[in-house]
């Protein structure tokens, strides 16, 4: 979210649609102390909670973040992972808690290493998903490893929510008086399968370990790889480049299977003396045309020092997105627009993708705010520069003070001193008063710019203005600042 994150002290509640209404689907832990709970709906919320912040939930976005976390632990913890949504993630450890000395310093170290990314966990180890479930969400402590045995007793204080069962039948129970597992876990199964059917049963033996629960793992996507081992090592730039002519093709095939483009890909070519060299290449949108990857690559060539020789290349996709395929023009179709994507990839790949960009409008009036740096080859967005007031095209790094003498409280100055130089006005144009964004702090609330277009008299155009309305102190400092140059 970057710069409109809200801020950390500020209560924050997601939101989303269930039917027709708006509810509430998620909270942070300022928004929770102060009482706000998920499936509030959002005219309440706004009701109760003045000051609170309100973003509309991505539940796509968090399961794919989700997944990616999954396939983390399974890297690194167990091979059985799977994600639990909406916020959850269920790890099989038998047999490898004892690689990372033991469930209480397994569960430790997991906690620890996403409290280091910002992220706020509790972890639970029980004989049963179900317990485990209960115990991470609604258990009172941060990490909890059950004996094996004990989940009943462990459970029997936790509301029956943490049992996974349907809001109705929640709600059922709560009105004949029934809150926590433990007594529910007493009475009779045949009237509650009676009344609220077999999922009361089903989730008190699963959570009890008395029926298995299957836990369906995530599966990694196996990357686009090509490779090809030689008889005897390589060294020439031709031959190299001979190789990758023989890789690139099939490779381009795969991610055609797949319906896939690359935007990254990684030749990795390993030398006798078992040292390996590197290639990497991106491009500004997905490719899987075999002429244009063999070019790119090709032009790295002689980055690499093949020492003795080159006893094996593989070409790895690093990064693939979706891609469409691409129908064959007809006659009767509009022309399609230049291809710029060769050039942008040639250049990218030759002075770095950072070099490459162009500049998009951001909605503000703070001239060093309005725009902001996308990829060369970014989208364009819905917005457009403002065009009541000409801008120049190039505005300094930041506004430079200058000297100036001018009439209170809305005339151009007379003259101005810029890097030690006098400027005489011969004419000028403004003011274009801009406010503060007062929404974004409290800093802003009351300051204000006065922009001025001028013309010197050797004909130089700048854009200055003065930081304040001229008559109150509150405004601003009343100096002048260049900011811009015409032409």
């Amino acid at each position: 979210m970057g710069a409109d994150a809200p801020a950390p002290e500020a209560a924050l509640a997601l939101v989303g649609r269930v039917g027709r209404r708006r509810v509430v689907r998620s909270v942070d832990l300022v928004a929770r102390k102060a009482g706000l709970c998920p499936g509030t709906p959002v005219a309440k919320a706004q009701a109760l909670y003045p000051d609170l912040t309100i973003m509309d939930a991505d539940p796509q976005g968090d399961r794919v973040g989700l997944e990616k976390l999954a396939l983390w632990f399974q890297r690194r913890i167990a091979p059985v992972v799977a994600v639990d949504p909406p916020d959850g993630i269920v790890l099989d450890t038998t047999g490898a808690d004892h690689l990372h000395g033991g469930e209480q310093a397994m569960l430790a170290a997991m906690v620890q290493r996403l409290r280091r990314t910002g992220v706020t966990a509790k972890a639970a180890v029980a004989d049963s998903l179900g317990a485990a479930h209960a115990l991470a969400r609604y258990g009172r402590a941060r990490m909890l490893v059950v004996p094996p045995g004990e989940a009943a007793a462990a459970m029997a204080d936790l509301p029956i929510a943490a049992l996974r069962l349907p809001d109705d039948i929640v709600d059922g129970l709560h009105a004949l008086g029934v809150s926590r597992i433990g007594p529910l876990a007493g009475m009779p199964r045949a009237p509650l399968a009676l009344r609220f059917g077999p999922d009361v049963a089903r989730r008190l033996d699963q959570a009890f370990g008395r029926v298995a629960e299957a836990i369906v793992p995530i599966r990694p996507v196996e990357p686009v790889e090509v490779g090809r081992n030689f008889a005897e090592p390589i060294g020439a730039a031709e031959t190299i480049a001979r190789m990758i002519g023989t890789l690139v093709p099939p490779l381009c095939q795969l991610l055609e299977e797949r319906g896939q483009g690359g935007r990254c890909f990684d030749l990795l070519l390993h030398r006798v003396d078992s040292r390996a060299e590197a290639i990497r290449i991106t491009t500004a949108q997905p490719v899987r045309a075999a002429g244009r990857l063999v070019r790119l690559l090709c032009e790295k060539i002689e980055t690499i020092d093949p020492g003795f020789g080159i006893e094996r290349m593989v070409l790895t996709v690093s990064r693939a997105e979706p891609m469409g395929v691409r129908q064959a023009m007809s006659l009767l179709d509009e022309a399609d627009e230049p291809d710029v994507s060769g050039l942008i990839d040639s250049l990218a790949n030759r002075v770095g993708t950072q070099a490459l960009y162009r500049f998009m409008p951001v909605e503000s009036d703070i001239p060093e705010r309005s725009f902001c740096r996308v990829p060369a080859l970014a989208p364009d967005e819905a917005k457009d520069w403002p065009d009541h007031w000409p801008r120049p095209m190039r505005l300094l790094p930041r506004p430079e003070p200058v000297h100036a003498m001018a009439e209170l409280p809305d005339q151009p100055p007379v003259f101005f001193i810029w890097r030690g130089i006098r400027r005489k006005v011969r004419c000028a144009d403004g003011p274009e008063r801009v406010f503060g964004e007062w929404w974004k702090g409290d800093a802003e609330l009351t300051t204000a710019r006065d922009y001025f277009r001028v013309e010197d008299t050797s004909g130089e155009r700048f854009w200055i203005y003065r930081a304040g309305d001229g008559e109150h102190g509150e405004t601003g400092s009343q100096g002048w600042f260049l900011h811009g140059i015409f032409g």
